[in-house]
């Protein structure tokens, strides 16, 4: 049986361990030092607060996860939110990520937030396609930003409009309270 849902404590070991290769040998992140599962468990925890995180889980195991989190720390961002994905490296390929992102947008509209945005290491083909099929529009290079794997690399700013703005805009929702039936629905709706 296959199920989106929100990610709970007990997902840390899974999520870090779909993470770690990206760390490791990737640049998906250019994070380069593998956090502990305690850790993620308290990034998971703390991202919660305020943004979706939701994991793609069959036969009871998480294959993939998806979230969304704080753009920038100044007020005026409240209504953008960037976005990540990471799917086990022996589920990719099958359509799982664009389910899961799609979730995981619809729910962002569900709170309020207006701008999505993927931040992708370049070349990143896959990354690139996927989030172009999904309506995400390329915003800007930032060049040689990133040093990893004993070289400098770009990064590629993908933004996608959720909804139109409004002037003023309503406060966003923070996750935990958007109302579970709703949350129910929108996590059942698209796989």
């Amino acid at each position: 049986m296959t199920a989106i849902r929100t990610a709970r404590d007990e997902d840390a070991a899974a999520i870090h361990a779909i993470y770690a290769p990206s760390v490791s040998a990737g640049t998906a992140t250019f994070e380069t030092e593998l956090p502990g599962v305690d850790a993620m468990r308290e990034r998971l925890r703390a991202r919660l607060e305020h943004y979706p995180w939701l994991v793609w889980e069959e036969a009871g195991e998480v294959l993939a996860y998806a979230y969304a989190g704080r753009f920038r720390e100044r007020a005026a961002y409240d209504w953008i939110a960037e976005t990540s994905i990471y799917v086990r490296t022996d589920a990719q390929r099958r359509g799982i990520a664009r389910l899961l992102y799609g979730v995981l947008l619809d729910v962002m509209r569900q709170q309020g937030i207006t701008q999505a945005v993927g931040v992708i290491t370049l070349p990143g083909a896959a990354s690139v396609a996927m989030h172009e099929a999904m309506g995400f529009q390329a915003a800007g290079v930032w060049r040689q930003c990133g040093y990893k794997l004993g070289q400098w690399w770009d990064v590629g700013v993908w933004q996608k409009e959720l909804q139109p703005v409004a002037n003023p805009p309503a406060a966003v929702i923070p996750f935990p309270r958007l109302p579970p039936a709703q949350l129910q629905s929108l996590l059942e709706r698209q796989h």
